[in-house]
């Protein structure tokens, strides 16, 4: 079979990811290769397409990625993954609790409190977890929550433990990219709009702070 080239450049965020899967709907080729021009869609399109049962390799040419995706075995397909969405962190029987960090702090009305808040929630979140069975099943950091997956971030070392334990971290590409902070994230994948929105729909229960 010829290799397909998709050419995803100049696209906003979460349309290379989209444009990919109507690809594999409408022709579920062997082999492809998707051409992007920035970080966050390298990795969202890596994902995505190992997600579906791929292995992915990329080159680099300057300020253009060739991400290059042969098509796996019959049973690495056996159980495919929800279209756009990592692997789950748990079984399919454990409830999945969504957490969604929109901002660095908790709370409004003092910053330093808040800081200070968010640091003590996302400690605390393990202890809860060992009582109640681990049901936390991803954190989704958007806007101003995505400071909180760089290397400087506070809570940097409570994320990194959460991920330890499974819980998937997913940060969102376009916020990096925003506030140009995507090579200091230091924890995490990187996620975009379609991953966020198939999170949800398929999470027991969203919590959003």
């Amino acid at each position: 079979m010829p290799e397909i080239i998709l050419d995803c450049q100049n696209l906003q965020c979460t349309e290379h990811v989209i444009q990919t899967k109507r690809l594999l709907e409408a022709q579920a080729p062997e082999k492809l290769v998707v051409v992007v021009d920035n970080e966050p869609a390298l990795e969202n399109v890596t994902r995505f397409l190992t997600s579906q049962g791929y292995n992915v390799s990329n080159t680099r040419e300057p300020g253009v990625w060739f991400v290059a995706a042969l098509k796996k075995g019959v049973t690495a397909l056996a159980t495919p993954q929800p279209a756009g969405v990592a692997p789950l962190a748990h079984a399919p029987e454990t409830m999945k609790t969504l957490l969604m960090i929109i901002s660095p702090v908790l709370g409004s009305g003092d910053d330093a409190l808040g800081r200070l808040l968010m640091k003590k929630f996302l400690a605390t979140l393990p202890e809860i977890e060992s009582e109640a069975g681990k049901p936390l099943w991803r954190v989704v950091l958007l806007n101003g929550g995505v400071f909180l997956a760089l290397a400087d971030s506070p809570v940097l070392a409570e994320l990194q433990e959460l991920e330890a334990a499974g819980v998937g971290i997913f940060v969102c590409g376009a916020c990096l990219e925003h506030f140009g902070v995507f090579s200091q994230k230091a924890v995490g994948e990187t996620t975009n709009m379609l991953d966020v929105v198939t999170s949800m729909q398929i999470a027991d229960k969203v919590i959003r702070i």
